[in-house]
């Protein structure tokens, strides 16, 4: 009897390592598209569509740019799961032009967005909080840069977009109802949890973390950590660099 539940046992772990080897990442890519719209309901109606007074243009095409990555990457793991890798590789061109864009228009969306909300709603917490907006676009750059560096090695380049793209959902985090700017710690928890599913996913499927996830998730921990120390605290010399950036 008891022979009989190990072996059951074993079947069901060895399954177990069989999914989570072949569809971890699409599942992930689906639970992303998931978590983006699900933020996003709560306030695309009040912030963009119906936004009064309305939004700066800029805004918009960051949300079609933005949306577009994580469709980019769903598209990008189901290749990889049906096995046209080399369709994957050639889409990947596309992803790395997408990939410059997204931070130079997080960037550029975060300046032009603070300076309006403290134009029209004199909300000045908008200037500490670009710590948040800058943290988030340096942090995606880093993996995103490492990805493509070592795209030729592909259990390196599949865990740096994965993390890269994790890092982009925390503006979808912070839109859940009850986290929000006074709980904005949680939207990077939530980030972090993310990331966590791989750690377990290898420990599961390979028996061992990847060394990816054991330098650049403790890395993006403390620059989290900064994050919101300078949006919370706002030190002085941190006011006084955000007001020159902003103009305020």
């Amino acid at each position: 009897m008891g022979s009989t539940t190990r072996t059951i046992e074993v079947s069901a772990m060895n399954r177990l390592r069989g999914l989570l080897g072949m569809y971890f990442y699409f599942f992930m890519s689906l639970l992303i598209a998931a978590v983006v719209v699900y933020g996003f309901s709560h306030t695309i109606d009040q912030d963009l569509i119906h936004a009064v007074p309305v939004r700066p243009w800029i805004l918009y095409l960051h949300g079609i740019v933005f949306s577009g990555w994580v469709v980019f990457f769903i598209g990008q793991s189901a290749l990889v799961r049906v096995h046209q890798v080399s369709v994957h590789r050639t889409l990947g061109w596309f992803g790395v032009a997408l990939g410059v864009v997204i931070p130079v228009l997080g960037i550029s969306t975060a300046i032009v967005m603070d300076r309006f909300i403290i134009a029209h709603f004199h909300e000045q917490a908008a200037a500490p909080f670009l710590a948040i907006q800058f943290n988030d676009m340096a942090c995606f750059v880093v993996c995103f840069a490492l990805a493509i560096l070592w795209r030729r090695k592909p259990e390196f380049h599949r865990r740096l977009i994965l993390i890269a793209t994790c890092v982009l959902t925390s503006a979808a985090f912070a839109r859940f109802p009850g986290i929000g700017l006074p709980m904005l710690g949680w939207a990077y928890v939530c980030v972090d949890f993310l990331i966590v599913l791989g750690v377990a996913r290898d420990l599961i499927v390979n028996r061992r973390i990847h060394q990816v996830y054991l330098y650049v998730l403790p890395l993006l921990i403390v620059s989290q950590i900064t994050a919101l120390h300078l949006f919370r605290a706002a030190p002085t010399e941190w006011l006084r660099m955000t007001h020159g950036i902003l103009g305020v």
